[in-house]
C-alpha cells in the first residue's frame, strides 16, 4: 500500500510542488520539512492545516512577509551548553538570531491586533529574551571579532595592548629611520610569531643584532626581532595572552547564560520553524492564486487546474465525485491534461 502511495504522489508531480513549496521556506529545516510532506488522510487535521495557511495568508496580505532569515539548528549547542561546556562566537550568535526572531515574530503576530487567528497559540508561546539577546550581540561583533565592551576587563587589557604595540612600533620605527636601514630588505615593519620584527638582508643578519623568528624562501631575507624590542614584546605577549583567557572566560559566561535559557531558546526555534512552514505554504498559495476548499463529504472542483501548469494558458476543468457516482475514469490521448 505503501509504494503505491508513493508512485500515486510521483505521478501527480507532488515532490514537484513541494519543491516550490520548499524554495518560499527560509530556514534550511523548514525546507526540509515542506520538501517531506505527504497527504493528509483525517478531515480534522486537513481543516486544522487549512485554516493554518488561510490565517497566514491574511496576516501576509496585512503585514507583510515576517523575517526568518538566519536562524539555524541551535539544538546541539544548547546541550553543549547544558553540559558545562564553552560555545563558540558562531553558535552564540546563532541563538541570539533565534531570540531576535522569536522577539519580531511575536511582535509581528499579536501586535495591536483585535482578531483572532489560529496561529495566536505560535505567537503567543514565542518567548523573547531581549536582555540575553543583547548581551551576546553586545559582546561579539562578529564571528572574530568580540567587542571592548564586552567586559571591562577585556576592555582594560586592550587599552595596554595597544600602549605596548605603540611602545614597540615607535622603537621599530626609530630603527628603520635611522642608517641602519641600509640593512634592510625593505623600511617596514612586519610580524612573525606574533612578534614585530623586521626583514633584514641575509649579508648584513649580524648587524641587527636579535632573535631570528623566520627566513623567506629564498634565504634572502631575515625576519629579525632587535634585542630593543624583545622586552616589549615579551610585554606584549603576555598581555595578548591575558587577552585571549578574557575572552574564553566571555564565551564561557555567554554559554552558561544560554544553558539557564536552553528550554526556552529551545521552544522559540521549534516555533519558529513551525511558523516558517506555515508561511512558506502561505507564500506559495499566494502566487498559485490558491484559496481555501470547503470540506465536504463529496469532491467538487470548478475550474480547477494543475497548479505545474501555466495560469494563463492551462484549461481548466469543472468536476465533481461521491455526489451521484463514487467512480471517475479519467481517459483520452497523451496530449496533456488527464494529470
Amino acid at each position: 500500500m505503501t509504494e503505491l502511495f508513493e508512485k500515486s504522489i510521483h505521478t501527480l508531480e507532488l515532490p514537484r510542488v513541494l519543491a516550490m513549496l520548499a524554495e518560499e521556506a527560509a530556514t534550511e529545516e523548514g525546507k526540509e520539512i515542506c520538501g517531506a510532506l505527504r497527504p493528509c488522510t483525517y478531515r480534522s487535521e486537513v481543516a486544522r492545516l487549512q485554516s493554518q495557511t488561510t490565517a497566514a495568508f491574511d496576516l501576509l496580505v496585512k503585514n507583510g512577509s515576517p523575517s526568518l532569515l538566519g536562524i539555524r539548528p541551535v539544538a546541539a549547542a544548547l546541550q553543549r551548553a547544558d553540559r558545562g561546556g564553552a560555545l563558540n562566537t558562531r553558535e552564540l550568535l546563532d541563538i541570539a538570531q533565534v531570540l531576535r526572531c522569536a522577539r519580531n515574530m511575536r511582535e509581528y503576530g499579536v501586535g495591536d491586533r483585535e482578531k483572532k487567528t489560529v496561529l495566536d497559540g505560535y505567537f503567543e508561546s514565542l518567548s523573547p529574551n531581549r536582555f540575553l539577546e543583547d548581551k551576546i550581540t553586545g559582546s561579539i561583533l562578529s564571528e572574530d571579532e568580540i567587542a571592548d565592551s564586552a567586559s571591562p576587563e577585556l576592555a582594560d587589557i586592550r587599552r595596554h595592548i595597544r600602549a605596548a604595540a605603540g611602545k614597540v612600533r615607535d622603537v621599530l620605527n626609530k630603527l628603520i629611520s635611522s642608517n641602519q636601514s641600509k640593512y634592510l630588505q625593505e623600511t617596514i615593519i612586519t610580524m612573525r610569531g606574533g612578534r614585530y620584527v623586521v626583514p633584514v638582508k641575509s649579508e648584513h643578519k649580524n648587524e641587527i643584532p636579535g632573535l631570528v623568528h623566520d627566513v623567506s624562501g629564498s634565504g634572502g631575507t631575515f625576519f629579525i626581532e632587535p634585542m630593543g624590542v624583545v622586552n616589549a614584546n615579551n610585554e606584549l605577549k603576555e598581555l595578548q595572552l591575558k587577552e585571549q583567557k578574557e575572552i574564553e572566560r566571555i564565551l564561557a559566561e555567554l554559554s552558561a547564560d544560554c544553558a539557564n535559557f536552553k528550554s526556552s531558546i529551545d521552544d522559540n526555534y521549534r516555533t519558529l520553524i513551525a511558523l516558517d512552514c506555515i508561511f512558506a505554504r502561505a507564500k506559495l498559495s499566494s502566487k498559485m492564486g490558491g484559496m481555501e476548499p470547503a470540506l465536504g463529504d463529496f469532491i467538487e472542483l470548478k475550474k480547477a487546474r494543475h497548479p505545474l501548469l501555466e495560469a494563463k494558458t492551462a484549461v481548466r476543468n469543472d468536476l465533481y465525485l461521491g455526489k451521484d457516482f463514487d467512480t471517475l475514469v479519467i481517459t483520452g490521448p497523451n496530449t496533456g491534461g488527464k494529470t
